[in-house]
């Protein structure tokens, strides 16, 4: 249990010792005081403070040693200073208890412990834990729940190789609660799918438009109501046969900024709707191919960075002051380094009172190629 893994010593669980110098300290303070003034009736705070820190059986232990240890204390005083049954009945029902609320504390710290597994297994299914290098690229990611309990909400990221190159997807479903993070399950699941057998990234796009219409339909058949749930994503794909560019798709969200040693630049992409409202557009966004150099990584946030406030009510700004580090240090740019400067300054700027989920995630083409097992040229996996 957690409590008692908090009492370590060189790795040994210390738990034990508040309640035994409680008690020692109970006797001797109660065999140096008058007749008139007993302290021993205080023992029955002994199993109540092991209730709190250790397990059922060692506060059991504990119980039965304050019962024995009053007996023995009490009796060694003349008659007319023993404290009698009375007392002695209220340090029984003390361990009783104190035994009974420990048993209830232990089961509601492992119920606890049970759900914290299940969260953590929703958060690695949603986000994967990625290998290093991999679909060819050097990338970091940073998750920072509003809710430090939930550990998981609606904003998503992925990089799936294929046989058509690597695509990356960051995103942020509107809402929170359950609803969000089923969203972005769904879209995750089709974009790992769509992104590794589909050719084109525009089809990539339109797969993903139709499973965010298909799951909104799927809640509003189950009961739910039709709110209209969307998500503002980018999509990103990494062509094989130019390895300095980079094909982007916008949709309702911030472009991704690409950062190296020579600056910050937003790169000039036409933003669509988010997934989910195509049908309000004209016509789908188109993919478009940019140049990106080698030393740029391309740094993605959701709005958990970019409407971080400060006491003052002023916005993060996220372009500025990663200009201002990178001419510092050049090597803010890399991947690792870039997503922990944002991370750290999205929490001084905001005093660490996040406003919203947070997300920061930084990709860059590997330099050399990776180690065995990695996807070798570019990210494009064999088929």
């Amino acid at each position: 249990m957690r409590r008692q893994e908090s009492l370590r010593l060189a790795g040994r669980s210390v738990s034990w010792v508040p309640p035994l110098l409680l008690l020692v300290t109970i006797a001797v303070a109660d065999y140096h005081t008058t007749g008139e003034f007993r302290m021993l009736s205080w023992v029955v705070l002994v199993p109540g403070i092991a209730a709190a820190l250790c397990g059922v059986g060692v506060t059991a232990a504990f119980a039965g040693l304050s019962l024995v240890s009053y007996f023995i204390l009490d009796s060694s005083w003349p008659h007319e200073y023993q404290s009698g049954l009375a007392d002695f009945v209220l340090v029984a029902i003390g361990g009783v208890l104190a035994t009974l609320a420990c048993a209830v504390r232990v089961r509601d710290e492992r119920r606890m412990l049970h759900m914290s597994d299940v969260t953590d297994t929703v958060r690695r299914t949603v986000l994967r834990p990625l290998p290093p290098g991999w679909g060819g690229l050097d990338h970091a990611g940073v998750y920072l729940p509003a809710d430090a309990l939930a550990r998981v909400g609606g904003d998503f990221y992925d990089i799936q190789p294929g046989p058509h190159g690597t695509r990356v997807l960051v995103g942020d479903v509107q809402g929170k609660g359950l609803g969000a993070v089923a969203a972005a399950a769904a879209l995750l699941g089709t974009f790992r799918e769509a992104g590794y057998h589909e050719p084109g990234l525009a089809t990539v796009a339109e797969r993903l438009e139709t499973r965010m219409l298909r799951h909104r339909r799927h809640t509003v058949a189950l009961g739910s109501p039709d709110d209209d749930r969307f998500a503002t994503a980018v999509l990103l794909g990494f062509p094989d046969d130019e390895l300095e560019a980079v094909d982007v798709l916008v949709f309702g969200h911030e472009p991704p900024l690409a950062v190296g040693p020579g600056g910050v630049r937003t790169l000039p992409v036409d933003g669509g709707l988010p997934l989910g409202l195509r049908a309000l557009a004209p016509a789908p966004p188109g993919v478009r191919r940019l140049r990106v150099a080698a030393d740029e990584t391309l740094l993605m946030v959701s709005d958990g960075v970019t409407e971080a406030r400060d006491g003052r009510g002023a916005f993060y700004r996220l372009a500025e002051e990663v200009a201002r580090a990178v001419a510092a240090d050049p090597g803010t740019a890399e991947p690792a380094r870039l997503a922990a400067f944002v991370r750290d300054g999205t929490l001084r700027h905001s005093g660490g009172h996040l406003g919203d989920d947070t997300t920061v995630f930084a990709v860059r083409r590997r330099a050399a190629p990776g180690p065995a097992g990695e996807a070798p040229e570019g990210g494009r996996l064999r088929s």
